[in-house]
């Protein structure tokens, strides 16, 4: 096990890390913005430090300002957690040529997965299920236009190198795809420094369902069932739930869903924590979308569903550790869901709300967990992600998930912010909600009502 572990990343992520370290013994070692002196990643850690300005280019994202973290505190590895440099395959080749552990998968995992286009080749084989589009980035407009018309519009023109949402452009049209593909690649080579695209069919209404999944070294690799996380707006995840509702998942699928996440994890020598990415039809039939190489933000859930500390599994699987967890082993107990609870004014199109936390009231019980680095009379800084907590209830079933939920958002009290609360109340009393009727673009479609 390691001694020391410098953590590459802030808030509530940076927190949940500092306590995994604590329970393996290993001192911590925190990173933090000028903008963050006071925030509480930084000051719960054994030692803290300052690597730059507050724009995250001058800090969060500078790898040598981070390296040069490790060398003055001789910390032995690096947890990126969610985001920065997370997934990042120079960052972990850097790393890897100073002899500090990252503590995620291989580099080369992270590129063969990273770029979307060579990733969905890769699944196809090893037999992953896939949507039918390109079969890598296509270079041309008169090419895109003779593959949409092969496989049948709508298709998706989207960002090899991309995620977030960015670089994307939805197209039920030849006369849409003369813009939609030039806009893509534009916009693909803002947001990732690479223009290319590929081509996939559109899957209309369908559910955002992953599979996470832990790798060791040793070719051991186990899934922990499904994870939905359908509910998104602008293709950014509200709240999630594990396991899916009933309406939408079987144990059959269940287990077909988590073979072809192990599948697509041995075909790349994954190593460390890994999410799998589908797409799932009203059908049953489920698509490889993409792999996440890092831990997720909504990891507390499939913990608590299936009793394992991922972020400990984590470290002890880059310390060299066997993972001693077997498939035979995990079945899910319970229901759990997230709420992301953000500073954020919904009124107002979600318009970020930085400032100070006057008052704060958490709401605790049994069956409620909350990730979160907020306190009172901390600032909320306004250069960063607008996410306060994740407010997490777990109960036996479903619908006493759902009332916990209900309840508990109902006691949580942020004085001095706009933050997004009461939306969350609004999604948990939706009768669609509550059926687990719903796809990935329920959420906009309300919305657009109001």
């Amino acid at each position: 096990m390691f001694d020391k572990v410098l953590i590459a990343n802030r808030g509530e992520i940076a927190v949940r890390i500092i306590r995994a370290c604590r329970e393996l013994g290993v001192r911590t070692v925190a990173v933090c913005s000028e903008a963050d002196r006071t925030a509480l990643h930084a000051q719960i850690a054994d030692e803290t430090i300052c690597i730059g300005p507050a724009p995250t280019s001058e800090s969060y994202l500078d790898m040598r300002a981070i390296l040069a973290a490790c060398e003055v505190s001789g910390a032995q590895a690096v947890h990126p957690g969610f985001g920065f440099l997370s997934e990042n395959a120079a960052f972990a080749k850097l790393l890897q040529r100073c002899s500090v552990k990252f503590i995620g998968p291989d580099p080369e995992s992270i590129e063969r997965m990273g770029d979307k286009a060579n990733a969905k080749k890769t699944m196809q084989q090893a037999g992953v299920p896939v949507i039918p589009g390109s079969e890598g980035a296509v270079p041309t407009l008169e090419e895109a236009l003779q593959i949409a018309g092969q496989i049948g519009y709508p298709v998706l023109v989207k960002a090899s190198a991309g995620g977030g949402g960015r670089g994307i452009r939805a197209v039920r049209s030849a006369e849409e795809m003369r813009c939609a593909f030039t806009a893509a690649e534009e916009e693909a080579l803002r947001f990732f420094g690479n223009k290319d695209v590929y081509i996939e069919k559109l899957i209309v209404n369908p559910r955002h369902v992953e599979v996470q999944i832990l790798a060791d070294e040793y070719g051991n690799v186990v899934h922990f069932g499904e994870r939905d996380c359908s509910l998104q707006r602008r293709k950014q995840k509200v709240l999630e739930e594990t396991p899916c509702p009933t309406a939408a998942m079987t144990p059959a699928l269940r287990a077909r869903m988590g073979e072809a996440a192990v599948a697509a994890a041995k075909a790349v020598g994954y190593k460390n924590a890994g999410t799998v990415e589908y797409l799932l039809d009203d059908s049953g039939n489920f698509y490889f979308m993409e792999m996440n190489t890092r831990i997720q933000v909504e990891h507390p859930i499939t913990e608590l569903v299936y009793g394992v500390d991922l972020v400990k599994q984590q470290i002890c699987i880059a310390a060299g550790q066997e993972l001693t967890l077997r498939q035979e082993q995990l079945h899910p107990t319970g229901h759990a869901i997230e709420c992301r609870i953000n500073a954020e004014n919904p009124q107002e199109d979600f318009r970020p709300s930085p400032g100070e936390i006057r008052s704060l009231y958490m709401p605790g019980g049994p069956g409620i967990r909350i990730d979160s680095a907020v306190y009172a009379g901390y600032v909320i800084p306004p250069y960063y992600d607008s996410m306060l907590a994740k407010l997490i209830a777990y109960a036996p079933t479903r619908e006493e998930a759902i009332a916990k939920m209900r309840w508990a958002l109902a006691e949580f009290i942020v004085d001095g912010v706009d933050t997004n609360i009461d939306f969350q109340l609004s999604i948990i009393a939706d009768p669609n909600f509550i059926a687990g009727d719903y796809d990935n673009g329920y959420l906009e479609r309300q919305l657009g009502k109001k």
